[in-house]
């Protein structure tokens, strides 16, 4: 999967937890929680899809790597290249 297919799934999912933000807009390096203005719950619903829509599974511990779109890019590519590996 490359990163833009995986920039558009979790654009897709991100639109589907805060339909009333422009995601178009939204910085890459910006926090997710306060950008999208996503409590705890809704965060953890994101981190839920991303198991169940590319079979990531997301520690606790590394959920700071994922407050941000280039972060979570980043940690789901090494993730998923590390799973064909």
């Amino acid at each position: 999967m490359t990163r833009d297919e995986l920039r558009r799934i979790l654009l897709d999912e991100l639109g589907r937890l805060a339909p009333e933000v422009d995601l178009a807009s939204l910085d890459e390096q910006s926090d997710l929680r306060e950008a999208l203005e996503l409590d705890s719950i809704s965060f953890l619903n994101f981190m839920t899809v991303l198991d169940k829509r590319l079979g990531v599974v997301v520690p606790e511990a590394d959920y700071p790597m994922l407050y941000s779109l280039s972060g979570a890019l980043d940690y789901l590519e090494r993730h998923l290249s590390d799973r064909r590996s």
